[in-house]
């Protein structure tokens, strides 16, 4: 029986830095009120002109090198992103572009926070029916592009930022490595308490300057409800993985959980019960990189030495929609 085995690992945010502290040139706020509220020190912007396609390129890249392939053997490409190069078509054919290639599939997933565990999903399932060998997945986004610097769109203005991380997947036949278990899940009807509400197709026309005007074009997030809802279904994603494998938390070596926001991240540990040294968490560094925040946390604790062959690595996501899952990946 195949599995799914992750080959190698990749990651890309831009040079430029901004703390907290330059954010007091556009908003009232303060490094100390960011802190309190998300742990978050510092973000990664890109330069104008950049987007999320070109980040995906450069941690590919990486991915790529560290696998000993070139782009030319990949089969497949899946792409998470809430930040689109353009409306359509999806951002996966750019990357596909940028890449030199042609000809292979292109998947976007539109899953915000939870999409590089659906796309997982999708990749692994892919691989054990034997379609494709060598899957490029990446989460990628670029945030900052699309940020309300003022005042008023202070909530979530100072917790995103921008990055990529890529993940490439190919089949073992080994029973004790690679992917054990994934669990995807969503609940439609909490879709408004975080969600951006234009453009769309139920406004007609999709887009004009009142909709940008009355901040509709904003993200917007009900924060108590998201924490609320986090801090829960997580720890009952981890806890579903395990038990569908047998498994226990004194088993897992480390846990990666979206990188929202440092007291999700610690009140998910506490509910779960696990060491620091369990936990991965380097929100302070980057910020909320959606889609990009699981697979930039996975790189660095690959090459920090956090995860080597035979550990049992826990990844979990919950976010817009509501959506969350789980995925348990022996390395």
């Amino acid at each position: 029986m195949l599995r799914t085995e992750v080959l190698s690992t990749g990651f890309y945010v831009p040079e430029r830095v901004i703390t907290n502290h330059d954010l007091t040139q556009w908003m009232d706020t303060s490094d100390e009120w960011i802190r309190q509220r998300s742990g978050i020190v510092e973000r990664r912007w890109v330069e104008d002109g950049v987007g999320s396609s070109d980040l995906a390129k450069a941690a590919t890249e990486q991915a790529l090198e560290m696998a000993g392939l070139q782009a030319t053997d990949l089969d497949c490409i899946i792409l998470a992103t809430l930040s689109p190069d353009h409306f359509f078509p999806g951002t996966g054919v750019f990357l596909q572009r940028k890449l030199g290639i042609k000809n292979i599939p292109c998947l976007d997933v539109r899953n915000q926070c939870s999409g590089f565990i659906y796309g997982l999903a999708v990749a692994d399932a892919w691989i054990r029916i034997g379609l494709f060998k060598r899957i490029l997945l990446v989460g990628t986004e670029v945030h900052s592009s699309g940020l309300e610097k003022t005042t008023a769109g202070r909530d979530t203005a100072v917790l995103f930022g921008d990055g990529a991380g890529a993940v490439i997947l190919g089949p073992t036949e080994d029973a004790e490595r690679g992917v054990l278990s994934i669990h995807i899940h969503a609940d439609g009807r909490h879709a408004e308490k975080l969600w951006m509400d234009a453009p769309g197709s139920s406004y007609t026309p999709w887009l004009v300057p009142e909709y940008i005007a009355s901040g509709l074009t904003r993200p917007q997030m009900e924060g108590r409800e998201v924490f609320k809802h986090a801090v829960v279904k997580m720890p009952e994603a981890v806890r579903e993985a395990l038990e569908a494998t047998g498994l226990s938390l004194d088993d897992v070596d480390v846990v990666i959980p979206h990188q929202a926001n440092l007291r999700i991240t610690q009140a998910v540990q506490k509910v779960l019960g696990l060491p620091d040294e369990k936990m991965v968490s380097n929100i302070d560094k980057y910020g909320n990189t959606t889609a990009a925040s699981i697979p930039i946390a996975l790189h660095e604790a690959v090459a920090s030495g956090r995860i080597k062959r035979g550990s049992l690595v826990c990844l979990t996501a919950f976010g817009s929609g509501f959506t969350w899952g789980s995925a348990l990946i022996r390395w």
